[in-house]
């Protein structure tokens, strides 16, 4: 547990400074007001007195009265006839209504801090004291950490699943509430943005990165909470919902530190300084690096200004991939599942989808999805999904990528026997990975490979999208002979402006696309499954008793 030393510095040695001061002003007001009456809507202008300051340095006490080493000092001030409080630090002034400030002081070693604090009191005269801290900072932030935020500029990864999202106020989980698909907040004035961090400590906002050019252009819009925004100044801006957009500020700096409150690595912002979307707070994002993210992205997480929600952002120091002219030859390989490991499928890979799903899962289809070892299972270097016919029903697996592994471009190749029978409709295609916020078709489908046992040996690749979804797809079959009784490589190559279809190496099908459908820079995921009937299964075979799909691997190169 930490411990607290509170220590309360009254003001003293600006007293005499104040009166006179407080002479002088005395004496304009008679002169200046003696004959005029007063005015009711502002009262009485007394300079605000007697400010106090209490000090209160994280985990301090007799035998370490200069903290714990977190750096974390909470201030307070308390003035006669004070209405609210300014506290001012390096040239960065802050207001604070309540009189409360924490300052997450970064420089290791033992150093001395000064703090003014203005108290403000009617018609806006002030009051002032500074006060000196001595604290003691443990931790020094890693030199990669340092060479990562100096490094270019930082902009929110928009392109990103999840790169703006909320959650509840102290959780891990990040935008466990709402996670924002890829560009799903454009034009509302925080995609065009750009953070600078420099090794003098220097913050700079560029709130509008697309007008610099020729001239520089400091004028922009940001993003922010309705209300909590209002702190950047009043506006006239009609709220969408909760959110405030695109409103005018321009370019500005403060001051950026790193600390480590709590153990954990955190980038504090002096001001009204923010990242992505205005959320008042403390202005202090927590740093999270995880070990599968790229090097030059960071998680944030900060707390708003009423601590209602935590406020997730995906940042990264590459410009903008606009995806275009991504093409072949993909020969990187970037994922995989070799299946060599009996039992269920790797839990780091593979999810389930389970039940009847709606409506037959959307195509009057028989099966129910398990995740039971006689429905889906690895034995021997294989993946065997098995539809069987089983208490006056079909039972069958699904198995999905989806939230574990998602992709934008590549070639994916996938082995497979597949199963026989009427009825039987197995499927290796993948999804648009934001379909739980818009939904199908409009998330886009790539159908790699469909087979029907009543249609034996016929392989077909599809499209799905607005326009061309359901009995309408973009659309071609081949035939496959011993398609059942072999394994056979089904492959596509998806671009930025082609997706081709392949079997054995053989392109077979071909579709170019425009940036307009849902095919273009967006992250789609991977499904292995086998039906039994529906629209386009058909009718099961009354002797139909099992059947496996057999896979021997997935691959996925960039």
């Amino acid at each position: 547990m930490k411990n607290h030393i509170g220590l309360t510095i009254i003001k003293d040695k600006h007293m005499k400074k104040l009166k006179y001061s407080l002479g002088i002003f005395i004496a304009l007001n008679s002169l200046l007001f003696g004959c005029q009456e007063d005015d009711a809507s502002v009262g009485e202008i007394i300079a605000p007195s007697n400010i106090q300051v209490s000090i209160d340095i994280v985990g301090a006490d007799a035998n370490n009265p200069n903290g714990d080493g977190s750096g974390t000092v909470n201030f307070s001030a308390t003035a006669d006839n004070a209405i609210t409080y300014k506290f001012v630090f390096n040239g960065n002034e802050e207001v604070s209504p309540s009189g409360n400030k924490t300052y997450d002081f970064s420089v290791t070693g033992i150093s001395t801090y000064t703090i003014t604090v203005i108290a403000v009191g009617t018609g806006g005269i002030s009051s002032s004291t500074s006060v000196d801290v001595e604290v003691l900072v443990l931790y020094e932030p890693p030199i990669e950490l340092i060479t990562l935020l100096t490094t270019g500029s930082w902009r929110i990864k928009s392109e990103a699943s999840g790169h703006f999202g909320l959650g509840p106020v102290g959780a891990n989980v990040p935008a466990e509430f709402f996670a924002a698909p890829p560009n799903d907040k454009a034009g509302v004035g925080m995609y065009d943005d750009r953070y600078i961090f420099s090794a003098d400590g220097t913050f700079t906002h560029i709130t509008n990165s697309e007008n610099d050019d020729p001239t520089e252009d400091p004028s922009g819009t940001v993003f922010g909470r309705i209300n909590l925004i209002d702190e950047l100044g009043s506006h006239s801006i009609t709220p969408n919902g909760a959110d405030i957009e695109n409103y005018p500020l321009d370019d500005y700096t403060g001051g950026w530190s790193v600390s480590a409150p709590g153990g954990l690595e955190t980038l504090n912002l002096t001001g009204t300084g923010f990242i992505g979307y205005y959320t008042g707070g403390n202005h202090r994002y927590e740093l999270f690096r995880f070990a599968q993210q790229p090097p030059n992205e960071l998680i944030l997480r900060t707390t708003d200004g009423n601590n209602e929600f935590d406020w997730w952002f995906i940042i990264t120091s590459e410009e903008v991939d606009t995806g275009d002219d991504v093409q072949p030859p993909f020969d990187t390989l970037i994922w995989s599942d070799e299946f060599d490991i009996n039992g269920a499928p790797s839990a780091t890979n593979w999810t389930y989808d389970l039940g009847t799903g709606t409506n037959g899962w959307g195509n009057n289809e028989s099966q129910t999805y398990t995740n039971d070892p006689s429905n889906v299972i690895v034995e021997n270097g294989l993946l065997k999904i098995t539809a069987i016919a089983e208490n006056g029903g079909y039972t069958s697996a699904r198995i999905k990528s989806q939230d574990l592994f998602e992709f934008t471009y590549g070639r994916v190749e996938v082995r497979a026997k597949l199963p026989a029978g009427g009825g039987t409709w197995p499927a290796i295609w993948m999804l648009g990975a934001n379909i739980p916020d818009i939904g199908w078709p409009n998330c886009g489908e790539i159908d790699i490979m469909e087979h029907v046992g009543n249609n034996q040996d016929v392989v077909s690749s599809a499209l799905h999208f607005p326009g061309n979804s359901g009995g309408n797809p973009i659309f071609k079959a081949t035939d496959v002979p011993g398609a059942s009784m072999d394994f056979h490589v089904y492959a596509v190559e998806w671009s930025s402006s082609d997706i081709v279809f392949f079997i054995d190496g053989v392109e077979y099908h071909r579709y170019s696309y425009t940036q307009n459908l849902p095919f273009y820079n967006k992250d789609f995921f991977l499904i292995l499954n086998v039906a039994m009937g529906g629209s386009f299964g058909g009718t099961i075979d009354s002797g139909f008793t099992e059947s496996s799909m057999e896979i021997d691997y997935v691959r996925v190169y960039q």
